[in-house]
């Protein structure tokens, strides 16, 4: 096994990372695109532009570009398993979290996208869709003071092992997690976009988790 540190926030590196698989020598069977970050809070006077952009460029710029990369070689091949983590939160408006679930949005269109064109050439594209997942994600978005942030979450190894059983499946998406989040997921098909806007507002808004004393 290879580790490699990159920041994958830039565009230097990401093509540090695919230098390490291309020196490797190694063809790539599956690619696990998981990287991502979030950060909660109002989008006026809340957040910083700089942290906003960090989101995209993680979570969108640097998927495309690892894809770009990868997937032509898969379709020359005529095989491959392409994961890609979007979430719940491409569902639903993510007030509070508002570039963060617009960037998972984007990452769902794209998979999905990706998947029909891809359709004949032996290689299939699954989406990763997870709820609140025990890890360090709403400490570093400065969630802890939300309900989301603070509630109950899922194992992380659950959702890893459904999403690896569902990529190795090569089914098109798979919500990932506790019976709860998959209500949630089945919840959020038929509720008007409005309700989900008010949903997450109670989920994300800062300050909410010490307003309920809990």
């Amino acid at each position: 096994m290879t580790a490699v540190r990159a920041d994958l926030a830039d565009a230097a590196g990401v093509l540090q990372a695919w230098a390490a698989i291309t020196e490797s020598g190694r063809e790539i069977d599956a690619l696990a695109l998981n990287a991502g970050r979030g950060i909660g809070g109002a989008f006026v006077g809340g957040t910083e532009l700089s942290e906003e952009l960090d989101v995209i460029d993680v979570n969108v710029t640097s998927t495309v570009h690892l894809a770009k990369l990868v997937l032509p070689k898969m379709v020359a091949r005529g095989s491959g398993r392409v994961l890609f983590t979007s979430s719940i939160a491409s569902m639903m408006p993510g007030t509070y979290q508002a570039v963060y679930n617009a960037s998972k949005s984007f990452v769902q269109s794209f998979a999905e996208a990706l998947r029909a064109e891809l359709e004949d050439t032996g290689v299939t594209v699954t989406a990763l869709m997870p709820g609140p997942t025990d890890t360090n994600f709403f400490h570093r978005a400065e969630m802890d003071d939300t309900p989301v942030g603070a509630g109950r979450k899922d194992d992380p190894a659950l959702v890893a092992e459904q999403g690896v059983r569902a990529l190795l499946d090569g089914k098109q998406k798979v919500v990932a997690g506790s019976v709860r989040t998959k209500v949630q997921a089945a919840a959020s098909k038929v509720m008007p976009d409005s309700a989900k806007a008010a949903l997450h507002r109670k989920m994300a808004e800062p300050g909410a988790e010490a307003a309920s004393g809990r």
